[in-house]
């Protein structure tokens, strides 16, 4: 039997090491480090400088003006509660009509396209999402606007009028259904894309060995590939409504820029994002300025907690795949 071959103590290794290698390693060190603390500063300066834009008009309305609707550039009086509410419907909707369609290419993509048709369909979803907002925007008011108008909206108001969502006929175009459909467009290729990774990222042997065990190919993605990747899939579809919530150009460009609270999808509405991009260059006065940071303060606050809820998420299922 061969005696074991002994292994040289680290000190010799690091002692054979050239100077360029110690460099190379410190410098990694702290490159990697500088870059980490580097994003961190950008996005703390960021946080600041809204925050501090905003004070003149948190001074004078407090958190009162989450709750308050009016919005008046003569009498300079200032309330969220139309936008937040709206943000928050147009996006919601868009990503639970987003992320079914998304897993749904992403699943297809990793498991039952062909070879051939995969890398088609997969390269131009993601072009998908290298439209630009504002030409996504203009075919939104040229192409999807009319189509809402003269056939989506008759229909569904014949169909579904009697809900609160469809209630009447759309006047125009521009309506908040049309920003929901403008917004679940772009969710979808990241989402997609997300989906499919994690798709692929599920080891053969499992999927084979339900396979193997008699089980058909949908009762193998529900029963292992969907509970595999649940984790995953939730982070991919709440980055789409991170995508969505902050979306200013393309949703004002189709949404019509009326704040009132309304259910019913025909109707024009404003986001957060859309009032601050349609008044902040014409703004009448300092106050309405800092009004429009708050705004922005208030989205900055819904996407830091989207965020922290889907790390939660993950975490959560994570732990239990382990248990």
């Amino acid at each position: 039997m061969d005696a074991p071959i002994a292994k040289p103590p680290l000190d010799r290794l690091a002692s054979r090491r050239g100077l360029r290698d110690r460099l190379g390693d410190s410098s990694l060190r702290w490159i990697s480090a500088l870059a980490a603390v580097g994003v961190i500063t950008v996005i703390a300066l960021i946080i600041y400088e809204v925050i501090d834009q905003a004070r003149p008009s948190i001074r004078t309305f407090g958190i009162s003006f989450v709750w308050h609707r009016t919005w008046n550039a003569v009498t300079d009086q200032y309330g969220a509660l139309d936008f937040l509410v709206a943000t928050l419907y147009v996006t919601g909707l868009a990503v639970l009509l987003a992320a079914p369609v998304a897993i749904a290419i992403g699943l297809y993509l990793s498991e039952l396209a062909p070879g051939g048709v995969r890398g088609v369909v997969g390269s131009l979803v993601e072009m998908l999402a290298a439209i630009p907002s504002v030409v996504l925007g203009l075919w939104g008011i040229l192409v999807l606007g009319p189509v809402v108008h003269n056939e989506f909206g008759p229909w569904l108001n014949d169909v579904l009028g009697w809900t609160p969502f469809f209630a009447t006929r759309p006047i125009s175009g521009s309506t908040m259904f049309t920003a929901v459909l403008v917004l679940a467009i772009m969710i979808v290729p990241i989402t997609a894309a997300i989906s499919r990774d994690l798709f692929l990222q599920v080891p053969p042997d499992i999927k084979e060995g339900a396979i193997g065990l008699g089980l058909t190919r949908w009762e193998m993605v529900r029963g292992v590939m969907l509970p595999y990747t649940r984790g995953g899939l939730i982070s991919a579809v709440l980055l789409g409504a991170g995508r969505a919530l902050g979306e200013a150009i393309a949703v004002t460009q189709v949404i019509g820029t009326t704040a009132h609270l309304t259910a019913n999808l025909f109707e024009t509405g404003d986001t957060l994002a859309s009032r601050i991009a349609a008044q902040y260059q014409a703004a009448a006065s300092n106050l309405q300025v800092a009004s429009l940071f708050y705004l922005g303060v208030i989205l900055l606050a819904i996407s830091l907690i989207v965020n922290f809820a889907a790390l939660l998420i993950v975490r959560r299922y994570d732990i239990a795949q382990r248990v």
